[in-house]
């Protein structure tokens, strides 16, 4: 590897003789330089990997020669180095996107490091991570095998999206396949863990938080008179989007607590998500709620009566609050409420359903640029990401900060990026999820499924007699046989929800107080 180029520039330059030969002898290539003047034209003319920038000066200053090459050359790291501790010059020189601030005298370690810091940073990160990661390796692989609860699950599930997140920002796309491999084993375990538990979880004490108990148990204790919530529900955002989020969110919003729930099943918006408003599962809604509550094979929208199930769960739990809620379907729905969001300073619960993740995942099914610009879990995060630092979902995020509101994001259900199809058979009535199915006369694989034979066992509605759930395991997607290959190539490689993966069914609720 040639060595790499450094730039000093300082009018006592002979005094840095040391530092000069030091440099050389770690193979550091140093051309040195007494004025600004001087440092402009050599980084025109030259390839420097970094520049060392005395402040002080005489004819041009250090501040000004900083901003001409800036100018020349945006992205090449500056090391500002003087004498002065004065506050504004650190902070001119930061602003200005210094790379380093050393203050005199430097010894030649500091230097060195500063220069392992932004010019070997990236390689010393990508040998740690992995490094870090392989004597993880076998300790997450043991855990998976012997998680036998919940709690279990929930910490495996954040520890591989922990390096999932870091492991794609190296430089080791070995180690990525290694973490995929990991992810699909503990997604295999997760399916037995569930099926072995979800009925008994449904009627114990000691069981998570679903999605019919998440208001009682996240968002009512947060409601006070002194101090408005705003609640935002963002439809299909799965824990390892919501981290991209995250340090956006911190710029306006101290995190107080972060909690993993369960959806219940099927992982999808109409059974979710009511059950997330009414507080109630789905077979209870059917019961008590008829003119709200649809079936699969019911006709129209499945989702129209969310604030009409919070208003009596509301009233159900005894609580004297105002409350507003808004569904925000569109660009324009949005900026009408960020338009007209400090309105809602009166109340002590605004409630925002954002459905932005849910429409780019189906429309990573429909349009060919979004399954190029989605192609795998780190484009889709960054899809993600793109779209909420523009979003007026983050407009309004900002003005509840303003308002002193205090913020609580969740979702209903994740999606998986599904892969492998699994064969199913019914009669023309079959619901059309792609990841669960119910219905007459269904015909499936055991080893594929998690079957609920009397859904009103898992507190689901029966559609007819004989129409059992049937719950799709890990990246699977059910097909059926006639046209099977058309069929499997326009939805290979889709996110998919309303199965059973560590994706789908593992989900945050975050609470925030205003910066």
């Amino acid at each position: 590897m040639s060595s790499l180029k450094i730039l000093w520039v300082d009018d006592e330059i002979e005094l840095l003789k040391p530092h000069i030969l030091f440099l050389e002898r770690k193979n550091y290539n140093v051309t040195s330089c007494s004025n600004g003047s001087d440092a402009i034209d050599l980084v025109d003319e030259n390839n420097f990997d970094i520049v060392f920038l005395d402040e002080n000066m005489p004819g041009i200053s250090g501040l000004e020669t900083l901003l001409e090459i800036k100018q020349l050359k945006a992205n090449l790291p500056i090391v500002m180095i003087t004498k002065s501790e004065e506050e504004y010059i650190m902070e001119e020189a930061i602003g200005s996107k210094i790379a380093d601030y050393l203050i005199k005298p430097v010894n030649p370690n500091q230097i060195l490091l500063s220069l392992k810091k932004n010019l070997d940073h990236s390689r010393l990160v990508s040998e740690k991570t992995s490094s870090n990661y392989q004597q993880e390796f076998r300790k997450i692989s043991m855990d998976l095998v012997i998680a036998n609860t919940y709690e279990e699950w929930i910490t495996l599930y954040k520890k591989l999206v922990h390096w999932e997140l870091e492991l794609e920002n190296i430089s080791d796309s070995g180690m990525l396949s290694i973490l995929e491999g990991q992810k699909q084993e503990a997604n295999n375990h997760f399916f037995k863990f569930i099926k072995k538990n979800y009925e008994d979880f449904l009627t114990s004490n000691d069981k998570p938080t679903f999605s019919n108990t998440l208001f009682k148990d996240y968002v009512v204790p947060e409601l006070n008179k002194e101090q408005g919530v705003l609640w935002v529900i963002v439809d299909n955002l799965r824990y390892d989007q919501y981290r991209i989020l995250e340090p956006i969110i911190n710029n306006h919003y101290k995190k107080e607590t972060e909690y993993s729930y369960f959806s219940i099943l099927p992982t999808a918006t109409q059974y979710a998500r009511n059950a997330i408003f009414s507080g109630l599962m789905p077979l209870e809604m059917e019961k008590l709620y008829p003119n709200y509550w649809k079936n699969d094979t019911d006709q129209g929208g499945m989702n129209l009566f969310e604030n009409e199930f919070l208003t009596e769960q509301i009233k159900r739990l005894g609580l004297n609050i105002k409350h507003e809620y808004y569904k925000i379907t569109s660009l324009k729905n949005g900026k009408e409420l960020a338009e007209s969001y400090n309105g809602t300073k009166q109340n002590d619960l605004t409630a925002v359903v954002y459905n932005f993740v849910d429409m780019l995942s189906h429309s990573k099914t429909e349009m060919e640029v979004i399954k190029e610009l989605a192609a795998d879990d780190k484009a889709y995060r960054s899809l993600t990401l793109s779209w909420f630092k523009n979003s007026p979902l983050f407009d309004i995020i900002q003005k509840a900060q303003k308002l002193g509101q205090k913020l609580i994001i969740t979702t209903d259900h994740g999606t998986i990026n599904c892969k492998n199809p699994t064969k199913v058979i019914g009669d023309k009535n079959i619901s059309s999820n792609l990841r669960y199915k119910t219905g007459r006369s269904l015909s499936y694989q055991d080893k594929d499924v998690y079957a609920a034979k009397n859904p009103k066992d898992i507190f689901l509605p029966t559609i007819a007699m004989n129409s059992p759930f049937i719950f799709a395991k890990e990246d699977l997607f059910f097909a059926y046989p006639n046209n099977f290959n058309h069929f499997v190539n326009y939805y290979k490689n889709t996110y998919q929800h309303g199965g059973i993966s560590l994706e789908e069914v593992i989900i945050p609720c975050a609470i925030y107080s205003p910066k």
